[in-house]
């Protein structure tokens, strides 16, 4: 006898992503489609019993850099072990296309720089099968993979594109070279590009400290990309500014700038907007007071937000550690595997050593971050993103009666040294998270800075989607999220965003983007190191229990937290959604 359905869930609590209240209901799939809602007659093909469990939307990624991996891999991990189901790509104005062979280093140069991916694993594991931007679409367009793929046109490929050694200097364009990347955007868009991204931030360079080449980019240079996105109608601008010019009363000549060229194209403009300590930029409440008047004069501005600290990680299986830049460690450990790092670093005299040594580097960004032991905790597993002042190293080093480097160089000698310390740099000034309900309530906000794909040594932020359910749905003391809230800024609020029209709700005739959870026994581990990249490399993957199935285009992708192998996804275009932003 024939099944009536692709597949039926049966008796689950449907938490659907409008933000209502959850209900009890069967949801019927055909054809990857979700046809039926409610109290389902028919038989599916797969049954799965959902009782006791919740049912929400595939979760929508709107922040990662997968741009490379997904040329060489089928699976998005780390993104797509957290319940995500479609992912956006090409943030931060890096990427590999438009890109011809003999500019292709500068472009590897950059994305080692500004998103912390080795060389060599790019070098080894992108193909380089396309010259133009719709070259490249077309390349991801010809594999599968384990969630849907949306992807924005980078800025400084363009420019170097455009201009060549003179767009990577950092020259100022001329009115054809502007015109040059205008008619390539557009080509973009075209293509099925969701928008376009750029960097203004200092903190974003070539692996040589080189700034980024679209960090200086004049008013017009910009605003000629954008119109190009206005002239097609559609697309998202996503730009990664630190606001350094805001002056005490809250003024942005930067802001300013933006909104104009936002009034003027038509397109929305997506920005990060973080807690940063004070002298470090824009502050969060002046940068919103700023997005909430433009929004009131009809220029869209959405602030795209994190829930979470945005930290690194130290240790001795991950990128960075205090004692990485001491002779000891350069001489005789670096280059050892973990077990015998392990072994070295329990003799008293490299402990001696290695305690006593000043630290040797022309890196003064990364002997911040690793050096910067007052600012770290131990992780823990289940990792506690949100220290006490009591948690972080001097404290506890008081108690014990010893100095903070001693307590973390035993530290990371636990758990076989895979044990890990959290430096959270920023989104944390007040040692607490009380401002993150405020910035999701704000009206204009987005989750996203998962930053999945990128910074593979030294963070895992593609786990927000469960940190966020866990964390502010369910454990957090304080104020909380209500489940359906929760729910909601990860499906239907980012699927509006983007322009997603088929998914974000389960509903009737939306996508089969499906997670299947045991709430209760949602739970997220620390992360680990996995040397499973091109070239044998390192990234960090943090496995999660408690999902029973995510299901992309009705074809479950991971069941009880493993990839099943099965690639349903694949990539989308702009142009296919009839509203898209």
């Amino acid at each position: 006898m024939m099944a009536d359905f692709d597949m039926v869930i049966r008796g689950g609590t449907v938490v659907d992503g409008s933000g209502g209240a959850a209900f009890a209901a069967d949801v019927a799939v055909r054809e990857g489609v979700i046809v039926a809602v409610g109290e389902v007659e028919g038989a599916g093909e797969e049954e799965i019993d959902a009782r006791g469990l919740i049912v929400t939307p595939g979760f929508i990624d709107v922040h990662t850099h997968m741009d490379g991996q997904v040329t060489w891999g089928h699976e998005t991990r780390p993104v797509s072990d957290h319940g995500v189901t479609t992912l956006l790509m090409g943030n931060c104005g890096v990427g590999f296309a438009p890109c011809r062979p003999e500019e292709r280093h500068l472009l590897l140069d950059l994305m080692e720089g500004v998103e912390d991916i080795p060389e060599p694993v790019m070098a080894v594991g992108i193909p380089w099968a396309w010259e133009t931007y719709p070259e490249y679409l077309d390349f991801i367009a010809s594999r599968t993979y384990d969630v849907d793929i949306c992807s924005m046109v980078p800025h400084a490929a363009v420019r170097i594109y455009a201009m060549g050694s003179r767009g990577a200097s950092r020259e100022p364009a001329r009115l054809s070279d502007a015109m040059a990347m205008a008619a390539i955007v557009k080509e973009g868009m075209e293509a099925g590009a969701f928008g376009i991204s750029t960097t203004r931030s200092l903190n974003n360079r070539s692996k040589d400290g080189t700034l980024a080449p679209t960090i200086t980019a004049r008013e017009d240079e910009l605003m000629a990309m954008a119109c190009a996105m206005g002239e097609v109608g559609r697309g998202i601008i996503e730009v990664n500014d630190q606001w350094l010019d805001m002056d005490e009363h809250g003024r942005s000549a930067e802001f300013e700038m933006i909104k104009r060229i936002g009034k003027a194209s038509g397109r929305p403009f997506t920005f990060a907007v973080l807690q940063q300590e004070e002298g470090h930029g824009g502050g969060w409440e002046q940068i919103f007071r700023l997005t909430d008047a433009a929004n009131a004069e009809g220029v869209a501005m959405r602030p795209q937000i994190c829930t979470r600290p945005i930290g690194i990680m130290a240790g001795l299986d991950v990128s960075l550690n205090p004692f990485m830049f001491c002779p000891t460690w350069q001489r005789e450990l670096e280059h050892l595997p973990l077990e015998q790092k392990v072994a070295r670093m329990g003799d008293p005299e490299v402990r001696a050593k290695l305690l006593s040594e000043e630290p040797e580097t022309t890196n003064p960004l990364n002997l911040w971050l690793a050096r910067t032991v007052e600012r770290m905790s131990e992780m823990g597993d289940p990792p506690n993103y949100a220290p006490e002042p009591e948690d972080f190293l001097p404290a506890r080093a008081a108690r014990e009666g010893r100095s903070v480097l001693e307590l973390a160089y035993d530290l990371m000698l636990k758990n076989d040294g895979r044990n890990l310390l959290y430096h959270p740099v920023v989104n944390y000034a007040k040692d607490n998270l009380d401002h993150i309900p405020v910035m999701i309530r704000n009206g204009h906000s987005v989750i996203g800075l998962g930053d999945g794909g990128a910074h593979v040594g030294v963070i895992c932020d593609a786990s927000l989607p469960t940190h966020l359910l866990t964390y502010w749905a369910r454990d957090r003391s304080g104020e909380k999220l209500e489940l359906p809230e929760a729910v909601r800024i990860l499906t239907k609020d980012n699927a509006d965003f983007v322009g997603l029209t088929d998914r974000g709700l389960v509903r009737a005739g939306f996508r089969a983007d499906i997670n299947i959870i045991d709430f209760e026994r949602l739970h997220l581990h620390a992360p680990r190191a996995h040397y499973d990249l091109p070239a044998g490399s390192r990234r960090l993957l943090q496995k999660a229990d408690g999902y029973v199935a995510t299901i992309k285009s009705g074809v479950i992708t991971y069941r009880d937290g493993e990839p099943t192998g099965k690639t349903p996804g694949r990539l989308l275009r702009s142009h296919e959604f009839a509203q898209a932003v």
